[in-house]
């Protein structure tokens, strides 16, 4: 296993000052276009949390649909995007919070879920927390159970997984 995450961490690149200066963002795109690498990734999600215990699987925008997808494929669930403000077709719910390096708004279709669906949330990095704990409550102010979040990369430096604290948070690289 240790060896397997070896791998997916080197296939990680780092990109200076990018999108601000004195960010340096991590870069999935290597990780995704090797299809072991991109394949052990979903695997490792799915057994985590385990078949039968997820109805929707939220993906949150943009590389988190990358990750959410098969995720949802692989567990027999459906798949719901969460957007940034004003991108999603229909009546929306939505919910403010702070990135590392500014504000923003996520929002989701109001019939999103049934009530009482067990839904995983999904995305690529765990930063400060914000984006997740954003997600988590629109799920639940949607009447869905959030049964866990996932994220391939959690920047541990800056304690994102204290804002989650109560969910079941699994990521699979620490910086």
């Amino acid at each position: 296993m240790t060896t397997d995450l070896e791998r997916l961490k080197s296939l990680i690149r780092d990109v200076p000052d990018f999108p601000k200066q004195g960010i340096v963002f991590k870069d999935i795109t290597p990780l995704l276009a090797d299809e072991i690498a991109f394949s052990t990734v979903i695997d490792l999600i799915v057994v985590h949390f385990g078949r039968g215990n997820v109805d929707k699987v939220v993906g949150i925008e943009a590389r988190g649909f990358i990750l959410a997808s098969p995720v949802a494929y692989h567990f027999g669930a459906g798949f719901v995007p969460v957007r940034k403000a004003g991108k999603l077709p229909w009546e929306t719910e939505a919910a403010q919070y702070s990135l590392e390096y500014g504000t923003e708004t996520l929002e989701i279709h109001r019939d999103a879920f049934a009530p009482g669906e067990r839904v995983l949330i999904v995305d690529d990095v765990l930063a400060t927390g914000g984006t997740a704990a954003a997600a988590a409550k629109l799920v639940e102010r949607l009447g869905g159970t959030v049964v866990g979040i996932a994220c391939l990369i959690e920047l541990g430096f800056l304690r994102g997984r204290e804002s989650l604290a109560g969910y079941d948070f699994f990521s699979l690289i620490t910086y």
